[in-house]
C-alpha cells in the first residue's frame, strides 16, 4: 500500500490511471468500511482510501476533537485489506485551492439531518467535491446508513455532470442489528445493547405502519423509545427513498429515518 500525504505526489502516481476506486472515510476503520474496500476492489484495481476528518462539517469544535482517532490501527487495517493507495491530506492539501466546479445543496439537505446540523451538508459536499477535483475517481463507494450524505453527493455529481459513478451500498450491521459506526466506539456495552434494541423495535413495527394515524403511530413510537432507553430524538421521519419526501404511510419505497442520543452520543439510522 502507498501512503500520502501530499496531493501532488498523489496526482503523480494516479495521474493516468482512469479506473480509480475512492473510498473517502473519517478513520476509525471498521467492518462497514471493509466492506466498501471489497466491493471497490472487484471494479477495480486501483482502490484508494482518504482518511480526513474534516473540520467543516462539524458544528462543534469540541465534537470535531473528540471524532474517534487511530490512524496507526487503520492503516494496519487497510494493509491487511491491501488498498493500493492511502490518502491523509492535510487541511492545506485540501482547502488551498479553488475547485472549477462549484458546490451544488439540493433542499434536501434541509431536511433530516440538516434541520439539526446547520452547514454539516454543505461541509460534507464541499470536502468531496474537492477529493474529486484531486483525484478525479471513477467510481465513489458510499454506505447506505448515511442515505441522506449519499444523495446529496449523487445530486451534486449529476447537477455538474461529474464524469463520476457514486455506488450506494448496504449498510453493515452488527449481529445485534446495530448499525456500524465509528460513534459506536463512544458507546459503553449497556448502551450498545440499548442500540440494538432500538433498531430491532424499529424493524418489527416498521411492517405494521398502515394502521394508525401518523401524529398517533410517531407518539407511541417515541414513547416506546424513550422507554428503550433513548434520551433525546432529533427527528422521526418515514421518507420515500426515491423522492425524498416524508410521507405518513410506508411503502415499499420508504424507509424510517431517525437521529437519536443515547447518552452524550448521536446515532443516526435508516431501515
Amino acid at each position: 500500500m502507498k501512503i500520502f500525504k501530499n496531493k501532488k505526489k498523489l496526482i503523480n502516481e494516479i495521474l493516468n490511471k482512469k479506473d480509480i476506486a475512492f473510498v473517502p472515510t473519517m478513520g476509525s476503520i471498521h467492518a462497514g468500511h471493509l466492506s466498501l474496500i471489497k466491493k471497490a476492489k472487484k471494479k477495480s484495481n486501483n482502490v484508494l482510501v482518504s482518511i480526513y476528518i474534516n473540520p467543516k462539517q462539524f458544528n462543534l469544535n469540541s465534537d470535531f476533537k473528540k471524532y474517534p482517532r487511530n490512524i496507526s490501527k487503520d492503516i494496519e487495517l487497510l494493509r491487511r485489506a491491501k488498498v493500493k493507495y492511502l490518502y491523509l491530506p492535510t487541511y492545506k492539501d485540501i482547502y488551498s485551492f479553488k475547485p472549477k466546479i462549484s458546490v451544488f445543496l439540493s433542499n434536501f439537505s434541509k431536511k433530516l439531518c440538516g434541520k439539526f446540523r446547520p452547514g454539516h451538508f454543505k461541509g460534507v459536499i464541499n470536502v468531496i467535491n474537492r477529493f474529486i477535483s484531486i483525484i478525479k475517481p471513477q467510481l465513489i463507494f458510499l454506505g447506505f446508513k448515511d442515505f441522506q450524505q449519499l444523495a446529496l453527493i449523487k445530486i451534486h455529481v449529476d447537477k455538474n455532470k461529474i464524469l463520476t459513478k457514486i455506488i450506494p451500498c448496504p449498510t453493515i450491521r452488527e449481529k445485534n442489528g446495530l448499525a456500524l459506526s465509528s460513534r459506536n466506539l463512544k458507546l459503553t456495552k449497556n448502551q450498545i445493547q440499548i442500540a440494538a434494541n432500538i433498531y430491532q423495535y424499529l424493524k418489527k413495527i416498521k411492517k405494521i405502519l398502515v394502521s394508525a394515524s401518523h401524529k398517533e403511530q410517531k407518539l407511541k413510537i417515541i414513547k416506546k423509545l424513550k422507554l428503550l432507553g433513548v434520551k433525546k430524538i432529533d427527528y422521526l421521519e418515514y421518507v420515500n427513498i426515491k423522492t425524498f419526501n416524508s410521507v405518513k404511510k410506508i411503502n415499499k419505497d420508504c424507509n424510517i429515518f431517525i437521529a437519536y442520543y443515547i447518552g452524550k452520543v448521536r446515532l443516526i439510522d435508516n431501515l
